[in-house]
């Protein structure tokens, strides 16, 4: 026992007698496993907005995407890729089966909007009056159009909340003219504020008819996507099947694996979602753990630097008998107090600078949850240590080796 204090005693010795250095070696440690802590920290966060924001859309939401995908993920055009494949008459034969109460149907385009010497490029959509009910949305000010209006052509707008923001931030909006790519459309309504989901601000966004944007601002036919609600929630698996097959007779599909759009619901999207999540932040943690390994480089470049520095040293204790396995287990033992030291002090900066992620985050109105998980801990502390233990041994072992004469006689 008392061998083992005093190789211990002398380990912290040596280390302490080079403190500049024996920090520049953590170095590298404490990046790596800070950069572990601080990306499984963050990707759990991220799992949290994202599960929080589709949750707020309501679990009795499916949803209706042109072109074709797998389970584990996104169509094509979730990725902003034009498919033309989803029409009107598509939402309408949607609209009779028995679980679901309500279709929107909606276009999306860019382009310039301002109302008097106010303007930016913005986002507008044209959907159905059915947007409220499906959405979730409420009224701050004025009305929605109805179903005549959607239908008709004529040009109404109701704006987000940043809309009215930054076009109209002194008086109220009603009965206004707001230019979208130089067509007028006449202001009746502000939807109330919502926040952010995801990467869409509904609140940043004019809602025109569903026909006129067709028509006049975008000059197309098809849909963008669909959006229905269902009544009965436990029934929603068979919904969607009728959903594919109403879609599949209407587009003349016959083979499953051609159709041409995608079904989706809110617990299957959170589901993709996750897995994309949690699968970017297992190898982003590996990328990042690279970095223990150039550190476990450094390690090894500066313990054979020490052992050079030592030969005398380690010969003299040759001479009065110390024998090699307390050499090599001294300087293993400095090597893993160094990596321990870097891998507690990177756990610290990792929690802090998540911490504080979570608080910026948090301070810009998104749901974001502050988790450390003992298992991001645990795999950081013992790579750490694995580390020092892998990437001393060599330079150890060198030392235990050295002949005591010719390292007495060492200059």
């Amino acid at each position: 026992m008392n061998n083992y204090l005093l190789i211990i005693r002398m380990a912290f010795d040596g280390i302490l007698g080079n403190k500049l250095r024996a920090f520049l070696t953590m170095l590298g440690i404490i990046i790596g496993v800070s950069s572990v802590i601080m990306i499984m920290s963050i990707g759990a966060g991220a799992q949290s907005l994202i599960t929080n924001s589709l949750q707020e859309l309501g679990t009795n939401l499916v949803g209706v995407l042109p072109g074709n995908s797998d389970d584990s993920g996104p169509p094509a055009s979730a990725f902003g890729i034009e498919i033309k494949t989803l029409t009107r008459e598509d939402a309408e034969a949607l609209s009779v089966l028995d679980n679901v109460t309500n279709v929107a149907e909606y276009v999306r385009g860019v382009g310039e909007l301002s109302i008097g010497n106010r303007s930016i490029n913005g986002n507008y959509s044209g959907v159905t009056a059915s947007f409220l009910e499906v959405e979730g949305h409420e009224m701050a000010e004025g009305r929605f159009f109805n179903s005549i209006e959607e239908n008709s052509g004529v040009k109404l707008a109701v704006l987000g909340a940043d809309i009215v923001d930054e076009l109209s931030p002194i008086s109220s909006p009603i009965g206004q003219r707001v230019r979208i790519n130089n067509v007028n459309f006449r202001v009746i309504g502000v939807l109330e504020r919502k926040g952010s989901f995801l990467v869409n601000n509904p609140d940043n966004q004019i809602y025109v008819p569903i026909a006129t944007a067709q028509k006049i601002l975008l000059g197309e036919d098809h849909l963008g996507f669909i959006r229905l609600t269902v009544e009965d929630e436990s029934r929603i698996d068979v919904t969607m099947d009728q959903v594919r097959k109403i879609l599949r007779f209407k587009h003349e599909i016959d083979n499953p694996e051609n159709d041409d759009f995608s079904v989706r619901s809110i617990s299957q999207a959170l589901d993709v979602f996750v897995g994309i999540t949690r699968g970017l932040s297992f190898f982003l943690a590996a990328v990042a753990g690279i970095s223990l390994i150039v550190g476990g480089i450094g390690i090894t470049n500066i313990m054979l630097m020490t052992v050079k520095e030592r030969t005398r040293e380690i010969g003299l204790r040759k001479a009065i008998g110390a024998r090699p396995s307390q050499i090599k287990s001294q300087f293993i033992l400095e090597s893993s107090v160094i990596t321990i030291l870097g891998g507690i002090l990177g756990i610290i900066f990792g929690v802090a600078i998540s911490f504080v992620v979570s608080l910026v985050v948090n301070n810009l109105g998104y749901v974001w949850s502050f988790e450390i998980s003992l298992f991001s801990i645990l795999l950081a502390f013992v790579f750490s240590f694995a580390v020092g233990l892998i990437f001393g041994t060599y330079p150890a072992t060198k030392a235990a080796n050295l002949n005591p004469i010719e390292a007495l006689r060492y200059e």
